[in-house]
């Protein structure tokens, strides 16, 4: 199992694809692991280096004790490229990943060669809040059938759900071995995002992709922070909620790869 200590922490991470490469860094979402990124590595990494890692608190990376924050998660990563020898990367990820990305691209512009936000939010609304609250609850039960129940309505849309029964009884038995200590420290680190106001100092190539159906972190959200990038591409991707690169990994891959092909041509060190 390859780690790595950055900050003192034991992180977890892959890298696939050609050496000589542009390197894509793919974050996760909150309950994501980098196995979840199997239909984007099989494709990207045909065509760049592709890093995806667990930032702390997340599987197979350390647990440390909490507090975590974005700014920590954003120096987690910046410390595992520093580790890995590599000097700039384009920076995605989608919902936690997302937000993270966009804290790295705040606090380290001259690392980042563009930025990809799938499915994010630069600040907390009262009722993203109140939804979040209700696997806040879960958590604190230890309850993965609870957390599975909660979260499914808002990660998917309804044709997913259908279609997908044996994926969600599967999701149920992976969050049975959920650090639900660690998840509370990830989540405590969500609810203190507020970067919204900061979101004009991204000057690098950035698209913000949202998912049409996505009822957690809306289109709303997502306008919000295309506005505010000067620059930035803003697509709609049709027939997907909340987990986009589960329910349209063709459209997401698509985008993503012809995002990051127009704004290749950094090497590594």
């Amino acid at each position: 199992m390859p780690t790595i200590s950055v900050n003192g922490v034991q992180l977890y991470y892959e890298i696939h694809g050609p050496v000589n490469a542009d390197l894509l860094v793919l974050s996760n979402g909150i309950l994501m692991s980098t196995a979840s990124w199997a239909n984007q590595v099989s494709l990207l990494s045909r065509f760049f280096r592709v890093l995806v890692y667990d930032c702390r608190g997340m599987w197979q990376s350390e647990h440390p004790s909490g507090p975590y924050s974005m700014e920590t998660h954003a120096d987690d990563l910046a410390g595992l490229l520093e580790e890995l020898g590599y000097e700039k990367a384009h920076i995605a990820g989608i919902s936690y990943g997302s937000e993270i990305s966009m804290m790295f691209a705040l606090k380290y512009p001259e690392r980042t060669l563009s930025l990809f936000v799938a499915d994010g939010v630069s600040e907390i609304d009262p009722l993203l809040q109140a939804q979040c609250e209700t696997w806040v609850t879960a958590a604190q039960r230890k309850d993965a059938h609870l957390l599975l129940q909660v979260t499914t309505p808002f990660n998917f849309s309804n044709q997913w759900i259908i279609k997908n029964p044996k994926i969600l009884a599967a999701l149920e038995e992976k969050y049975k071995q959920l650090d639900f200590e660690a998840f509370l420290h990830l989540m405590d680190s969500f609810f203190g995002l507020n970067i919204t106001h900061r979101l004009e100092e991204i000057r690098c190539p950035t698209m913000v992709l949202v998912g049409e159906l996505d009822i957690l972190k809306s289109r709303a959200y997502a306008e919000r922070i295309a506005r505010a990038i000067k620059d930035s591409e803003y697509l709609v991707i049709p027939n997907a909620a909340h987990a986009v690169c589960f329910e349209q990994p063709a459209a997401f891959n698509s985008a993503l790869l012809g995002f990051i092909t127009k704004n290749q041509g950094e090497k590594k060190i």
